[in-house]
């Protein structure tokens, strides 16, 4: 009876120890990019978010959208095939690398 009750016992304490090992895989992916997300973060985090600079912009949200869709849209502002004064700052400071973590942080579903 004893050693029944030790074994469940470790039983026990094995999947407390597995569950937290997976929860640290699990934060270490969501964990942003090196570059800093806050400038995202300031407007396309903010739910039902407009910009009135330079016009009134209903800001989308970010987290969950296809990574490729992502690097697409900062290229396009970076280059000035898309227009928008903030978003073209933004892409303008970021390298290749910057964009494809980012894309992939987001694409996660990072907030």
């Amino acid at each position: 009876m004893l050693s029944r009750i030790a074994s469940l016992f470790f039983a026990a304490m094995a999947l407390v120890f597995a569950s937290g090992a997976m929860a640290q895989q699990s934060q270490a992916k969501a964990a942003p990019p090196a570059v800093n997300v806050s400038m995202c973060t300031g407007c396309h985090g903010i739910a039902g978010y407009r910009t009135a600079y330079p016009t009134v912009y209903h800001v989308p949200k970010i987290a969950g959208q296809q990574a490729e869709y992502i690097v697409k849209a900062l290229q396009a502002y970076k280059s000035g095939a898309r227009q928008h004064p903030s978003m073209r700052g933004i892409a303008a400071s970021l390298s290749d690398k910057d964009m494809a973590d980012l894309a992939g942080y987001y694409a996660g579903g990072g907030k």
